[in-house]
């Protein structure tokens, strides 16, 4: 089994940006925000919907 590495890694903002492999083999684009307090994050099928994301988070960090 291949292990889950992240490359093309970005930061805006808060969030990072990763891309990886999914469990079928398929790129896939992860963004996590890394704010503390802020559990958010998401795998997107293309790298344009995870910025946009990025781009458009808004911390609910308690």
């Amino acid at each position: 089994m291949a292990c889950n590495r992240f490359w093309d890694v970005d930061r805006i903002g808060p969030v990072q940006i990763g891309t990886h492999r999914d469990r079928r083999g398929r790129d896939a684009h992860a963004a996590v925000c890394t704010a503390p307090g802020c559990d958010w994050s998401a795998d997107y099928l293309n790298r344009a919907s995870a910025e946009l994301a990025a781009r458009t988070h808004r911390c609910n960090a308690r």
